[in-house]
């Protein structure tokens, strides 16, 4: 197949590689000029994936017209939030046979759409059949790394879905098929947040109970949120649920479990942003979350002290505390 990449961060440069020794013909889009002659020249992306080598095959271009020409299937590996912008950027005609493939994980402020939602808004005329995403477990500097790993990948028919599955399928990257690709972007979009609320019991000192306790519920409440919007039970129990929950929960690669660590530490969300140089989904997705569990009124409590945490500066361990003393409840 012939395939693009959109986003040459490390998960972008990850699949990129990935995709090309699956045998693909492949071009990687970099946003920006300077930093896309540096790949060219140097073949390796030190900002976000230091050390791994980028095929000289691989195709890098900060052309955006160029890198989705007359190709079979485009995958967007963009940060949630700066995705409609670059979208926008393309030509309809140019993808209108493609497969699209979201690699993101987040919900769009304001608009509150997935990202298969979002490339739907701005490709009104594509079919939802050509739309599918690809989430779980992948920390990119594992799988760069070709250490096993297993993820889902949906779409709202299950040919598309078997299509991206036999894509990006390796010996090392193990893709299962599903058709419920709202609960698969879900899970990975809210999993984020509980991933902060680990970080932050990290930072403050807690135990593992305490992150035992947050990742359980946590999963609780991101089905019971996921299940009224229509997503089905069992995707949360799944990769892209329970298993993307724990190792972005768990992790030292993880950007949003550092981001709570940081917190819970006693440093300002502010000066930890600014500090990094890749893009804590979960940020931006505690405010979305909120905002869906309203509209939705379903109880979402960690959600809701994760964002009194990062948006009214409420004391961490206050919050823990007012989590534990909840009037009781049956499991």
């Amino acid at each position: 197949m012939k395939i693009s990449v959109l986003g040459a961060g490390g998960w972008g440069t990850t699949l990129a590689i990935l995709l090309h020794y699956n045998g693909h013909d492949i071009t990687l889009w970099e946003y920006k000029k300077s930093y896309a002659k540096e790949l060219i020249k140097k073949r390796t992306n030190h900002n976000y994936l230091p050390g791994i080598k980028i095929p000289k095959e691989i195709l890098i271009t900060s052309d955006i017209e160029e890198s989705i020409d007359k190709k079979n299937l485009i995958v967007f590996a963009i940060p949630s939030q700066f995705l409609r912008k670059v979208v926008e950027k393309i030509n309809y005609h140019k993808i209108e046979d493609a497969i699209l493939v979201s690699v993101s994980k987040g919900i769009e402020k304001n608009s509150l759409m997935t990202m298969s939602q979002l490339l739907h808004d701005v490709f009104p005329r594509i079919n939802e059949n050509q739309i599918g995403v690809i989430s779980g477990p992948s920390h990119a500097e594992e799988v760069s790394r070709r250490v096993p790993t297993a993820v889902v990948a949906a779409s709202v028919d299950i040919e598309t879905s078997k299509t991206i599955q036999a894509a990006f399928m390796t010996s090392y990257f193990r893709v299962y098929a599903s058709k419920d690709i709202l609960g698969v972007e879900l899970g990975g979009a809210f999993k984020n947040i509980i991933a902060i609320g680990a970080g932050i019991i990290d930072g403050a000192g807690f135990g593992d109970n305490t992150k035992a306790a947050i990742m359980t519920r946590g999963v609780a409440e991101i089905s019971r949120l996921g299940l009224a919007m229509g997503a089905r039970p069992e995707t949360f129990a799944g990769l892209s649920g329970m298993g993307d929950l724990i190792v972005t929960c768990m992790s030292r690669h993880s950007r949003n479990r550092y981001v709570g660590e940081q917190i819970g530490k006693g440093k300002k969300l502010k000066q930890i942003l600014k500090s990094m140089d890749q893009v804590a989904e979960g940020v931006e997705t505690t405010r979305s979350a909120k905002q869906l569990a309203d509209k939705n009124k379903i109880e979402t409590p960690i959600t809701n002290e994760v964002y009194k945490i990062l948006y009214e500066k409420k004391d961490p361990v206050k919050a823990t505390t007012d989590l534990m003393t909840r009037d009781m409840k049956s499991e």
